[in-house]
């Protein structure tokens, strides 16, 4: 067994800090794209465990190591659900005696349409996408002629139209039931925060959260706080907040890190949480547990979707025929103290 590769080798490689290794593999803090970019390809190159998983090859077997492929924009986080995901993801194929490739898909590539460096479509079995948005690549990856998995998908996206299985987090619902346990504790004005066509999970979030305030005849008190850009700066967050005519009683965050950077900006504006307005997030981070005051969310089972995930693609790897899958896993909602809401 070759010798284990460490973020120090790594950075010794490259003549950077171990700080700013770690701040690249783990999609952390500031750092510049090129910079970030060359620690992920140079990690990758050393086989770094984060990118290549292989279960161990016992010199007896006959079945070869094959090939799984992972395309993806952005590496998940250790706080990312995904990255709990993709654990279990791999222990269940390295049974079936597949190893993960990892593939960082960069901007030119999509727009351009091109496969990333380094792969080969000739070795690999099959395709496993995370946080891959963009519909128009993600139909070429579908005409490669193998098994494709996307787990989340491009906002509004019309399943039917891909040669391809798909697994999300159940959005609606949980949205829908925390909104509504909101209105049953009588709140009348409510606001949505987030970017809702970054992705179908989002989407169905807004969706899950605008038919509550339909049912309930509340729609009219709705307020949609949504901009890319006013999550990227805590100071542009405060102006937007302060440029509400009536601050709502509650805002349903797209997810926990929303919620988290709209925590800080509104005890910067001098608001107390949740005295003076309520938050939700979505997706129980480790960070939603420690913000101050801790975050009501919705959890996902993240380790299980993993093993949900292996089934679907190997199932697929194995009888191509298998009718197209999309497949909702069941969220459960986490009640903190952020929303002032008892669980029922």
């Amino acid at each position: 067994m070759g010798k284990r590769v460490t973020i120090q080798n790594i950075a010794d490689s490259l003549g950077v800090s171990r700080n700013t290794v770690s701040k690249a593999l783990n999609n952390t803090g500031v750092l510049a794209e090129s910079t970030r970019i060359r620690i992920l390809e140079r990690a990758k190159e050393m086989g770094y465990k984060q990118f290549l998983f292989a279960p161990s090859q016992d010199e007896s077997s006959d079945t070869p190591i094959r090939e799984i492929a992972l395309f993806t924009q952005n590496m998940p986080s250790s706080s990312h659900f995904a990255s709990q995901l993709l654990n279990t993801f791999q222990e269940k194929i390295s049974k079936e005696r597949f190893k993960l490739s990892i593939f960082l898909l960069r901007d030119q590539e999509i727009t351009e349409l091109r496969l990333p460096l380094g792969f080969d479509a000739e070795k690999c079995e099959a395709i496993v996408c995370i946080e891959l948005f963009n519909c128009t690549y993600s139909k070429m990856l579908c005409d490669l002629d193998l098994p494709v998995l996307f787990i989340d998908a491009a906002a509004g996206i019309d399943f039917s139209q891909y040669r391809a299985d798909f697994l999300l987090m159940e959005n609606t619902s949980s949205i829908y039931n925390l909104t509504n346990a909101f209105i049953k504790d009588g709140c009348r004005s409510f606001a949505f925060a987030g970017d809702i066509y970054n992705c179908q999970s989002f989407y169905e979030r807004y969706c899950g959260f605008s038919k509550a305030l339909r049912d309930a005849d509340l729609s009219a008190a709705t307020t949609l706080f949504q901009t890319k850009s006013a999550f990227l700066n805590l100071d542009n967050l405060c102006g937007l907040i302060s440029a509400l005519r009536q601050l709502p009683e509650v805002f349903i965050c797209a997810n926990d890190f929303v919620a988290i950077d709209l925590v800080r900006a509104l005890k910067k504006c001098s608001y107390q949480i949740p005295n003076d307005v309520r938050i939700c997030g979505f997706d129980d981070s480790k960070e939603s547990k420690i913000v101050d005051p801790p975050l009501t969310t919705v959890r996902i089972p993240s380790s299980e979707m993993g093993i949900i995930a292996a089934d679907l693609l190997l199932s697929r790897i194995h009888m191509n025929t298998l009718p197209y899958r999309t497949t909702y896993v069941k969220t459960d909602i986490l009640y903190r103290t952020s929303s002032s809401l008892l669980e029922k």
